[in-house]
């Protein structure tokens, strides 16, 4: 029995900033190799797949010399212009040398509500699915503070999947995937390998947490859960270490947690 609800056409995945970049800021050049590779492989069998990066503000403000992540939200933008260009290149090259052309797709949270954009964004994707190309999406920090300020990437990569109707979200991060309790401060924690219902009680127990290279935690990680399950597409959550997970979570291998699309009801 396979582990997915539906066979897979169309997968989204969002990396965290914490997979691509080193801890002194710098883009990790041979994670992205190797998760374009992953990608690449996953486009010649037929698949749709497209790309939520998450990176651009820390990389920013590691091209522009500054100590750290910017804490003020005007900072934020403008560390994010600079890295979005540094990491569109990072990605086009990494991309061309498997033979597909990467794509950027700049977002606002209005995409979610308003259907007009909805429509728009929808139709250029499944375009760019249709040609040679892959899909790098991520938030337009440079004239929208949402994703700044409430939420990250996991929102923004959900959205993306639910726009695109989506058979699977893979999320990446820095940790193996859902816990009874924080893993890095319970030894106790357990992973749980499947949920398929977002209860009260396991909202209560996706304590937030947060890195130095990203905003996101598990409680937004949960939310994107939520709505993907919602739309009936299947979310995983998994470490973004090495990226040759990708292919085994594709492949039906239990690791990480899976939340079941259509079962949240």
């Amino acid at each position: 029995m396979s582990r997915f609800s539906k066979p897979l056409k169309r997968i989204v995945i969002k990396v965290g900033s914490s997979s691509i970049t080193h801890k002194n800021g710098e883009v990790d050049l041979q994670t992205i190799d190797q998760l374009a590779w992953e990608m690449a492989n996953i486009k010649n069998h037929g698949i749709d797949i497209a790309l939520v990066s998450s990176g651009a503000i820390f990389a920013g403000a590691k091209r522009m010399n500054l100590k750290g992540r910017p804490k003020d939200t005007i900072g934020k933008q403008a560390a994010s212009a600079v890295g979005q260009v540094a990491l569109m290149n990072t990605y086009h090259r990494a991309f061309h040398q498997y033979n597909y052309q990467a794509a950027q797709i700049l977002l606002t949270r209005q995409v979610e509500h308003d259907k007009v954009m909805q429509e728009n964004a929808r139709n250029s994707l499944d375009k760019l699915f249709s040609m040679n190309t892959i899909p790098v999406i991520n938030e337009n920090d440079a004239i929208s503070t949402l994703e700044i300020e409430f939420g990250d990437n996991d929102t923004l990569s959900s959205v993306v999947a639910v726009t695109v109707d989506a058979d699977l979200l893979i999320l990446l991060s820095d940790i193996d995937g859902l816990y009874t309790a924080d893993p890095r401060t319970d030894k106790r924690a357990t992973l749980i390998p499947e949920v398929t219902k977002i209860t009260p009680e396991l909202e209560a127990m996706a304590e937030d947490t947060e890195s130095s290279s990203g905003v996101g935690g598990m409680v937004t990680k949960i939310g994107a859960a939520l709505r993907c399950m919602n739309h009936g597409i299947d979310m995983v959550i998994a470490n973004g270490e090495d990226m040759k997970i990708i292919r085994k979570i594709v492949a039906g291998e239990n690791i990480g947690t899976i939340f079941k699309g259509g079962t949240n009801d």
